[in-house]
């Protein structure tokens, strides 16, 4: 069904300038396959006609949030490990999920996904939850022998994301460990085989959950490049993300560089405890970052130099992170948040406006993710993932500064509607997928069962 939108006010955030390509009054042409066809100023040409017009009545319509760095699994765990920084955190929400069967793993990752599509966000970078079970850190660096699960364990969480509708690029672990190296080759191999088979215009790719922040082994960068050359992946390492063991940290930086990683297909999710020169050294090798500001004040992690990679000519996306961890899937509190930890560091206004963080939440994640081409702003040819948002309800005022406002003033309570190719996936925060009340009553009944069996996490 071809879709036709009329009197938005239009978002665009286009590719090849910071202009976030403002319309006030436009339109846009969805056709059957889902595809932007065009989009404009004022009226439509004449003759533009579709299956379904859309009148939105001065509502925003902007692209949809892309979230460069999420771990849609957690959806049933907020409020966890409030006390604690990075490790202690983990220690109890992964702890808990060190319990959960394939089932789990599945009907949660479905619960986080339709979340997400509920408050704006249509495509993640989606963490899934290892093979390997959590452990906690000795010294900086996991031991090595947790339990392994087998293969459905992650497949039933790439399952869980087709299933919502959201679009979403698959990052397994390699869980190099466990095995000779062939075998974790394999391993892993098989979890990207799994995610090529999915449909494409949902599974936009598979990943590597660079884990050489935690791993014992020295040489694990290596086996991490060695998978992304093999078949042909990219790669985001959580890296230099807790307060703690920071020059132990920042040691490992070597570790990827000397195994060649340093390039596009490399991001660096949180990146805060730098230096200028390692900050430098993975700018000019192409290295990404992916900055999840609600989620590192959330654990007391501190606040990355942002401005100053941009700077450098890095590119930088945003992330909303678990649910585990900003407890509210919300990406205009992340934009905010973001916003406002930046100018309090600097104590400049500059150093953050709201037209570059709504760029870096949506275009600017998808580019470092590699999927640019196919969404992040509102182009001919791109998928039609975009939010309808109405500033009167609730009513914020005049619109002065609109694209401003749209950063600073909304948020989930004014999101009318969510539209992945064209299609409503939310209504007022109501999914509309036919899986979303089982999912929900699923969550309620099985984590329950688990923490009565396993313990209770903190």
């Amino acid at each position: 069904m071809s879709l036709l939108v009329t009197r938005a006010r239009l978002i665009t955030v286009p590719a090849g300038t910071d202009d976030p390509g403002y319309l006030d009054g436009g339109w846009m042409l969805v056709g059957d396959d889902g595809r932007i066809v065009a989009l404009g100023d004022g009226e439509p040409p004449a003759g533009t006609t579709a299956d379904e017009s859309l009148d939105v009545d001065g509502s925003f319509v902007a692209p949809g949030f892309v979230s460069s760095h999420s771990h849609l699994f957690t959806s049933g765990l907020r409020g966890l490990g409030v006390t604690e920084t990075l490790y202690g955190w983990c220690d109890s929400m992964l702890g808990f999920t060190a319990n959960l069967s394939p089932e789990h793993a599945y009907w949660s990752t479905l619960h986080g996904s339709l979340d997400f599509l509920s408050n704006g966000v249509t495509t993640a970078y989606n963490f899934t939850d290892p093979l390997q079970a959590w452990e906690s850190m000795v010294d900086g660096r996991r031991v090595g022998n947790a339990r392994m699960r087998g293969l459905e364990y992650h497949t039933r969480q790439a399952d869980g994301c087709l299933d919502a509708g959201i679009r979403f690029v698959d990052a397994a672990g390699m869980d190099a460990t466990v095995g000779s190296d062939d075998e974790i080759l394999e391993r892993f191999g098989a979890q990207v085989a799994h995610t090529r088979a999915m449909d494409p215009d949902f599974a936009l790719g598979s990943s590597i959950m660079g884990q050489v922040q935690w791993s014992p082994r020295d040489d694990a960068a290596w086996i991490e490049v060695e998978a992304m050359r093999r078949f042909g992946v990219t790669n985001q390492a959580h890296f230099l993300e807790s307060p703690e063991a920071i020059e132990l940290q920042q040691s490992k930086f070597a570790f990827y560089r000397d195994a060649g990683a340093l390039g596009p297909g490399m991001m660096f999710g949180h990146f805060i405890q730098t230096t200028p020169e390692i900050i430098a050294e993975a700018a000019a090798g192409g290295a990404s970052m992916s900055w999840q500001p609600a989620s590192n004040g959330r654990l007391a992690s501190g606040v990355a130099l942002v401005p100053e990679m941009l700077a450098m000519g890095m590119k930088v996306g945003i992330g909303l992170d678990d649910q585990a961890c900003t407890d509210v899937s919300d990406p205009w509190q992340n934009l905010r948040m973001g916003i406002s930890q930046q100018r309090a560091r600097t104590k400049d206004p500059l150093s953050m406006s709201p037209e570059t963080a709504l760029r870096l939440h949506t275009l600017g994640a998808a580019e470092i993710m590699g999927v640019a081409d196919r969404v992040g702003s509102l182009e001919p040819g791109k998928f039609a993932d975009f939010l309808v948002v109405d500033p009167r309800r609730p009513d914020v005022g005049p619109l002065w500064h609109p694209v401003r406002s749209y950063v600073l003033a909304m948020s989930p309570r004014n999101l009318a509607a969510a539209y992945v190719g064209g299609r409503v996936v939310s209504e007022h925060g109501v999914s509309t997928n036919p899986l979303a009340a089982e999912a929900s009553a699923r969550l309620h009944a099985d984590l329950p069962a688990v923490a009565a069996q396993h313990g209770h996490p903190r």
